[in-house]
Formats: C-alpha cells, sequence, structure tokens
C-alpha cells in the first residue's frame, strides 16, 4: 500500500462516526427483554409483544421523569402500519391493545416531554 492509499484509508476510517446514523445501539443489554437504541438524548428499550408496547427510558443510564412524556410508535409489519400512543405507566411509557408484531418488525418512537428535545429511534425486532 502506497502512501497516498494509507491517508486515504485512514480519512475514511476515521470520518465514519460522521456518516452514522443518529441511532445507535452501543452494545447496551436489554434489562426488560427489548431492543435498545442509543439516540442523542436517551436510551430507550422497546419492548413489543402482542398485547402490550413498553418503551422503557435512560438519560445514559440516569432515570428519566416520565410524568409529562409520552411517545408515537409506528409499528410496519410487512406492508402494514400501526400507529401507537404510549403514556406514561411507572417507570415506562406504555399501550395495551392488538399488535402486529414479531421478529423483522420495524418501530419507530418519537419521545416527547422526557428530555429537553424530542428523541427519535428506529428498531428492529428480534
Amino acid at each position: 500500500m502506497n502512501l497516498k492509499s494509507i491517508i486515504i484509508v485512514s480519512a475514511l476510517a476515521l470520518s465514519a462516526p460522521a456518516f452514522a446514523s443518529e441511532d445507535h445501539d452501543h452494545g447496551h443489554a436489554p434489562k426488560h427483554g427489548g431492543v435498545v437504541v442509543e439516540t442523542k438524548q436517551l436510551d430507550q428499550e422497546l419492548v413489543a409483544k402482542p398485547g402490550v408496547i413498553q418503551l422503557y427510558l435512560t438519560d445514559h443510564g440516569k432515570p428519566v421523569d416520565l410524568s409529562k412524556a409520552s411517545a408515537k410508535v409506528t409499528l410496519l409489519t410487512g406492508s402494514e402500519k400501526q400507529e401507537v400512543e404510549l403514556k406514561p405507566a411507572g417507570d415506562r411509557l406504555e399501550a395495551t391493545g392488538a399488535f402486529k408484531v414479531g421478529a423483522g418488525t420495524k418501530a419507530i418512537a418519537i419521545v416527547t416531554g422526557a428530555s429537553k428535545s424530542n428523541s427519535t429511534a428506529r428498531f428492529t425486532l428480534k
């Protein structure tokens, strides 16, 4: 490898974080059996079952006041789309009902009122 190639490869490696998405899963282990995504504002763990959708939030490990928080979760399963409003329920935001979820379901959660700005996370259920 010549010097020019080394410089180009090094520059690309160093700039990779600039091209990364806002949402990251930095290996945070799920505490509630869900899928974890870290955003700039919050760590979010989504637990999605056919009868309940739960969203657990922390401010990078610290508890979050959920009293004024809410979330809108959009579930995408195959060609079906379902929007769900989550409200505070103890240590999480939650909605109960009938949800079509399973491995491969994609979800987008928009959280308001839990941090200084809205927090958006994208999940793929396992």
